[in-house]
């Protein structure tokens, strides 16, 4: 059954307890207008920064009274990132609504297990939260089920495999042992179960192709999980080949096939992968921690939303989804019973003051403000893209349409390692990034990886990114790799504080958080 907003009235559970429901005066259903789109571009949070100012004062102080030096540290903090210029693609700015949300007593109560069925008492109060999480989120995706628990990328990605093996794998075993828990295994019966789960296949994305080291790979945990195989994509174009992902999948056979990237700077036809995940019989899992907030945005619509697609879909809140740090999962009915059980099957105790934030950052995607600001994200990237060619720089797959940039530097006789140190000298923030085939490994890398997200957020149009993408060329085209070294290099100083003065300007223009004072 495919992934679609008409299961949502399928009987699917969505263990939502007390009074959950659109707010009064929300407009999370009315039709944009113009002049809405256009009067959106106001930073989140602009209309309450007086009151937010008082808030963040007085809880300063508090901490100070305490610890001065952590109190120190936060306002230096606020003060670095107004000066930065941020390119990091997984990075961006939550609104002080977002940030005070995390700052509560929830942090207090312990809560494992889900909605209605914790292993602890009094409840109700975490329960109402996490309920009103979950109902944003499904509207928001228009999914039929969603588990707002994990605490990263990285646990929404493991509640995932786990959710499918269990449902795929362990289901199965117990049914044909005759028992209904794991507990009532033989000993026998339970190393049988336990080798079958350790020798399933999961295919994926390779890493200098864009994918994810969540995505089955070595140094991390889900490549001691599973045998892997990744598939890249079109040594020429750079683009996904669908045919020769299928080819892979036939003979690889694969219990999971993943989708989804970190560093890819084009669109999925997530219809066509799931149509090779249902030939070759496997689950269809994608990853859109980058580009869920292009989703929410509806950006990516029809087969590029991957929601109406695959059977599990997980997603970081922070990066394009612009909420807290933590992760999310949304199911099908086949394996949202699976995923409840995320805690205690991967996740320990949920972070209910994070929840709470998640809360309010999803019901701040639902408002139209967030749907320009995700095209205006996406636009931006192209700005920037056509800005970085027109200068001569080569970009990875000749461009973008999602909110990546990647940028080869060996045009540039440079390392990612150097072009990423080069930057940041000039008040630039980068990531090095491989990239297909990159022949200076996944340490030191061939490229860069630019994201729009956050300088999105502080206002930054079309201009402004196509005059960050001069600045850029001007650092990289005056940075002098050292023959001896990978990461060694010399800049010109006066390019670089040239480009320190330009980026300021561009900087004070479009201020982080305005009107918050501290």
């Amino acid at each position: 059954m495919r992934f679609h907003p008409r299961h949502a009235a399928a009987g699917v559970s969505t263990r939502t307890v007390g009074r959950v429901g659109t707010p009064r005066g929300a407009d999370y259903s009315l039709p944009m207008t113009t002049d809405a789109i256009l009067s959106s571009a106001a930073a989140p949070g602009a209309d309450y920064a007086a009151t937010a100012s008082e808030a963040y004062r007085a809880a300063l102080r508090v901490i100070e009274s305490v610890e001065p030096r952590i109190a120190a540290a936060t306002r230096q903090e606020l003060a670095d990132q107004r000066e930065s210029l941020k390119l990091i693609a997984s990075e961006n700015y939550a609104s002080p609504a977002v940030l005070l949300t995390m700052g509560t007593w929830l942090s207090d109560k312990y809560a494992e297990g889900t909605v209605g069925h914790r292993f602890y008492a009094g409840c109700q109060n975490v329960d109402e939260i996490e309920a009103i999480a979950a109902e944003h989120a499904r509207e928001l995706f228009g999914a039929p089920y969603a588990y707002v628990q994990p605490h990263s990328g990285i646990d929404a990605n493991l509640v995932a495999f786990w959710a499918i093996l269990a449902t795929r794998v362990e289901v199965p075993a117990l049914g044909e042992a005759g028992v209904k828990n794991v507990n009532d295994l033989s000993e026998a019966e339970w190393e049988r179960l336990r080798a079958k789960l350790g020798s399933q296949r999961l295919m994926g994305m390779s890493l200098d192709a864009g994918g994810h080291l969540t995505h089955g790979f070595r140094p991390n945990i889900s490549g001691k999980m599973f045998q892997q195989r990744s598939y890249g994509t079109d040594p020429v174009t750079g683009l996904l080949d669908y045919d020769a992902i299928a080819a892979a999948a036939r003979e690889f056979k694969p219990l999971i096939l993943v989708a989804g990237y970190s560093a890819y700077p084009r669109r999925v036809n997530f219809a066509t992968m799931r149509d090779i995940a249902d030939e070759v019989g496997a689950t269809l899992m994608v990853d859109m921690a980058h580009f869920s907030g292009l989703v929410a945005g509806k950006v990516f619509t029809g087969d590029e939303d991957p929601v109406p697609h695959a059977h599990i879909v997980t997603t970081t809140t922070h990066k394009s989804l612009r909420g807290p740090r933590g992760g999310l999962v949304l199911a099908t009915a086949e394996y949202s019973d699976a995923v409840d059980k995320g805690c205690p099957m991967v996740l320990g105790g949920p972070l209910e003051h994070v929840i709470a934030a998640k809360a309010v950052a999803f019901a701040e995607a639902r408002q139209h403000s967030f749907r320009a600001y995700a095209q205006r994200v996406a636009d931006n990237a192209q700005a920037f893209a056509d800005g970085l060619m027109r200068r001569g720089a080569t970009l990875i797959t000749g461009g973008t349409d999602n909110h990546i940039v990647l940028l080869d530097v060996q045009s540039f006789g440079l390392t990612g390692r150097q072009a990423e140190s080069a930057l940041l000298e000039s008040g630039i923030v980068t990531n090095r990034n491989s990239i297909p085939a990159d022949p200076n490994g996944a340490w030191y890398t061939s490229g860069i990886r630019f994201g729009t997200s956050a300088l999105t957020t502080r206002g930054f149009g079309p201009a402004e990114f196509d005059r960050v993408a001069e600045l850029v060329v001007e650092v990289l085209s005056n940075t002098t790799a050292d023959g001896t070294s990978k990461a060694k290099y010399t800049l010109v100083d006066s390019a670089s504080d040239w480009v320190r003065a330009a980026a300021g300007e561009l900087l004070d223009a479009n201020p982080l958080y305005p009107g918050l004072t501290l």
